[in-house]
């Protein structure tokens, strides 16, 4: 793609003006949005980012288009499961429900800036050594190995890093919030509310999360517009979304391993397409591997889609079978 300098300020204006509307509904009006509101909202984040992608199928063609919609449904699906990372840090510091939108709007901003980084770094560094495929696919299939083996994240497995414990010891922290605010005064004294520390394990948090998604959206395409409006897209609606779907989160009991199988496949692509393009003198004499194959967009659409899908039915179905059981237990 030639993305000129124009679009890019336009692309950049645009979604600066939605999270600016977002900044203003919070700090006009804190509140719990409801299932309904949420709703409208994931919709219309779904919907505008399946309108982006079809801008581009007009005017760059259906394989950039596919690579955009491939990219988002793949960094859309990392962000639902991040999201019970988010459930799991509200909970552990009590943060009270009409705020939590506040926090994870800091969250998805923070996020934005980090991974915009990277994304940038990233780009760099591909376009100057071919091997750094290498190790993003060796991460990805490591990742994939981890979530596979370890799940979901459960609220007592939460530990809290080094950061939040050192701002915990080093800083005059309140025990109570002062609503949204970061600072209070109490007894004459200016003191941080246990909102900071909040912010500071959304934000430590995000940047762990960015680690794995950038290789995983590079594994999809090597274009920085696309990787950068994918990872806009997949992050915009996820306030909303955690409100939509907070309370089924648990019930996605099998996410962790499909997005497992994901990561692990995106992995293998990009090993497999770091061969095909070889050029480390000490493999295959520097030439590329011949039976490598370039794995077209196409079908890693369909395996990521194949993947969520089973997933997400196969949760359901035990989720379902799990309550059945609960309620005659009761009954009995």
């Amino acid at each position: 793609m030639n993305v000129s300098g124009m679009v890019w300020a336009g692309t950049l204006v645009a979604l600066t003006a939605v999270l600016l509307v977002d900044l203003f509904i919070i700090g006009r009006r804190p509140h719990e949005p409801s299932v309904r509101e949420s709703s409208l909202w994931v919709s219309f984040y779904v919907g505008l980012a399946l309108l982006f992608g079809a801008g581009l199928w007009v005017t760059a063609g259906g394989n950039v288009a596919g690579q955009f919609y491939t990219g988002w449904l793949t960094e859309y699906s990392l962000s639902v499961d991040n999201l019970f990372v988010f459930v799991i840090i509200m909970a552990r510091f009590g943060v009270p429900r009409k705020y939590q939108q506040k926090v994870l709007l800091v969250g998805i901003v923070l996020a934005l800036v980090m991974r915009g980084g990277f994304i940038a770094a990233g780009a760099a560094l591909l376009a100057q050594f071919s091997w750094v495929f290498y190790i993003f696919g060796a991460f990805l299939i490591y990742t994939a190995i981890n979530l596979a083996r370890q799940g979901e994240p459960e609220e007592d497995e939460f530990k809290e890093n080094v950061l939040i414990r050192w701002s915990r010891k080093a800083l005059p922290i309140s025990r109570d919030y002062d609503g949204a605010k970061l600072t209070t005064h109490q007894a004459g004294r200016r003191l941080f509310t246990p909102m900071l520390v909040v912010m500071i394990a959304i934000g430590t948090t995000d940047l762990i999360f960015a680690l794995d998604s950038i290789p995983a959206i590079f594994g999809i395409t090597q274009e920085p517009y696309l990787v950068f409006t994918a990872n806009v897209f997949a992050l915009m609606g996820l306030r909303q979304l955690y409100f939509l779907v907070g309370g089924l989160l648990d019930r996605l009991v099998y996410l962790s391993y499909g997005l497992a199988v994901v990561l692990g496949f995106i992995g293998v692509k990009l090993v497999l397409e770091a061969l095909a393009d070889n050029n480390l003198p000490f493999l295959n004499d520097g030439e590329p591997v011949g039976w490598a194959p370039h794995i077209p967009i196409w079908l890693s659409l369909t395996v990521i889609l194949g993947c969520l899908a089973v997933a997400t039915a196969a949760s359901l179905v035990k989720s379902a079978r799990d309550r059945r059981r609960e309620l005659v237990d009761v009954h009995r």
